[in-house]
């Protein structure tokens, strides 16, 4: 058994051991990609256990449990001594042969314990441990009460299911403890007593802290697997945003040009004919933003946003009162400044119906004021502000919506 056996690519989630809420996928659909992965194997440390059954069709034929039939198969050669040992004491051949078939089911339901055990829930996961305890005095006929000497493969599986460490230990010393009662019983107390008892614990306490190390680095990729899909989301969200940004920004100066283009076309020819090349221009530029936005590089400049901003009000019939130059703003604040002024005047475009707007530009803060219908019951989910408002908290600002001194709508971030 490798490291590899164990991946878990589709882990328990994290829970309480009885918590239902947290049960593993059932339907086909997860029959087969359990199938496919496995299920979480070695199980997840108690913390993280599985409150629910799973299929166990699926468990049976799971990569970590193929793994574990190799292993554990190994270990079944000693069981060729015991079947030696029960043969010799049939007196008839077919008693030799039934207790050469239970020692050959007692190896199977070793192999199957441990499977079947990961595929119940914590609470429930002594019962194959049980069951092969007690299909080990099958062999009593034959054994006598030296069917203690099979217990060893009843402490690999009880250390096998990462159970609490107390509960794990407590059964373990207790197998060892019953089995020296009993050789103590038939042998009587000499030198070699303690062998037999000190393989069963020995063994048995070795491959519990083998599960552990296990279940830990599954733990372990859990947790990865779990910030890899917070990144992923993280980034998703972080590109959703700035497209929105820069089309939002881009389609509305566009829609704003071509309408003024349309009404131009038969009493200005020449300036309409302008304002359809500066629209081919908007086009091809917010085509590169969109680009450079997947590739990861894209950047914003506020002398240039306020350039933009200052057409696209104009183009809209919108008197603006923007400021020619950027040194109220720290340059640590300028890329963040420059969004904002985007997307405020963009909502001024799109929403407000103003004759006038006013950027305002301070060290520590921005204002977007207009003299428009004022602040409105769908402002506060725009996503275009709450796009903003997730940069400008990720910049430790805070960001605020309201009426402006001009009687319209303001949209204020202070640094």
């Amino acid at each position: 058994m490798d490291e590899h056996d164990t991946d878990t690519r589709d882990p328990a989630p994290p829970g309480r051991e009885a918590d239902t809420r947290n049960a593993a996928p059932r339907g086909r659909d997860a029959e087969r990609r359990l199938k496919a992965v496995g299920p979480p194997w070695p199980v997840m440390p108690p913390e993280m256990g599985t409150g629910a059954f799973i299929g166990m069709r699926s468990v049976l034929w799971s990569r970590g449990s193929v793994s574990w039939y190799i292993g554990g198969g190994i270990s079944l050669l000693w069981l060729i001594s015991t079947g030696q040992e029960v043969i010799e004491q049939a007196s008839t051949t077919g008693s030799a042969a039934l207790s050469v078939a239970l020692v050959v089911l007692y190896g199977v339901g070793f192999l199957l314990a441990v499977p079947v055990g990961w595929g119940l829930p914590i609470r429930w996961r002594l019962l194959p441990a049980t069951g092969l305890f007690a299909l080990s005095f099958t062999l009593f006929p034959w054994l006598g009460w030296d069917v203690w000497s099979q217990w060893t493969y009843v402490g690999v599986v009880v250390g096998m299911m990462v159970l609490s460490w107390r509960t794990t230990i407590l059964i373990i010393v207790g197998l060892a403890a019953l089995g020296l009662f009993f050789r103590v019983g038939i042998d009587g107390w000499t030198e070699d007593i303690l062998w037999g008892p000190a393989i069963i614990f020995s063994i048995s306490l070795m491959m519990a802290a083998f599960a552990r190390t296990f279940a830990a680095m599954n733990q372990l990729r859990a947790t990865q697997n779990q910030l890899s899909q917070l990144a992923a989301e993280r980034e998703r969200g972080r590109m959703a945003r700035d497209i929105h940004d820069i089309l939002g920004h881009s389609l509305t100066v566009i829609t704003v040009k071509a309408e003024l283009a349309n009404k131009l076309i038969e009493v200005d020819p020449t300036r309409a004919k302008t304002e359809v090349a500066e629209i081919e221009q908007l086009a091809r530029g917010a085509l590169a933003d969109v680009r450079t936005t997947v590739a990861g590089a894209r950047g914003v400049n506020l002398p240039a946003e306020l350039v933009v901003a200052r057409a696209a009000l104009e183009a809209a019939g919108i008197t603006p009162e923007i400021p020619t130059a950027t040194d109220a703003v720290g340059p640590a604040h300028r890329e963040l400044a420059a969004w904002i002024v985007r997307e405020g005047v963009t909502n001024v475009v799109r929403h407000s119906g103003a004759t006038r707007c006013a950027v305002r530009l301070g060290p520590r803060t921005v204002e977007i004021a207009d003299d428009g219908v004022g602040p409105v019951a769908s402002s506060a989910s725009s996503t275009g502000l709450a796009g903003l408002h997730e940069r400008v908290a990720e910049a430790g600002g805070t960001l605020t919506i309201g009426r402006s001194d001009l009687g319209g709508f303001s949209l204020k971030v202070d640094l």
